[in-house]
């Protein structure tokens, strides 16, 4: 069994910064891709930002030169740091890992999500 848990979500002022984090834990035994998605009311989940097994990144264009995705394998975590917020940014933010976990005795693939956090940014 695996479980995602996010932590780092709030309210900020335009301008301002948070920090997203999501560890993985349980029986896993590689993650290949981790990514951050958000939702905003009467709207759908949509990619903020991904990040493969190697590093690479992808980031929605409302967000570029923003925010900034990161990983860390040891822990199985990803990161996002999220600078100069704007009122259009918020939302509930998930995080997405595609691992590999034993089922019985089997070895399966699949996409875990967090349960999400709030970031609400305002004056």
């Amino acid at each position: 069994q695996v479980q995602l848990v996010e932590s780092g979500g709030g309210l900020v002022q335009p301008g301002g910064s948070l920090r997203l984090s999501c560890a993985a834990s349980g029986s896993i035994s590689s993650i290949n891709a981790m990514g951050w998605y958000r939702q905003a009311p009467g709207k759908q989940r949509e990619l903020v930002a991904t990040i493969t097994s190697a590093g690479s990144t992808n980031y929605a264009d409302s967000v570029k030169g923003r925010f900034t995705i990161s990983r860390d394998n040891a822990k199985n975590t990803v990161y996002l740091q999220m600078n100069s917020l704007k009122p259009e940014d918020t939302a509930v933010y998930y995080c997405k890992q595609d691992l590999w976990t034993t089922v019985g005795r089997t070895k399966v693939r699949r996409d875990y999500w967090g349960q999400g956090t709030q970031v609400t940014v305002s004056s």
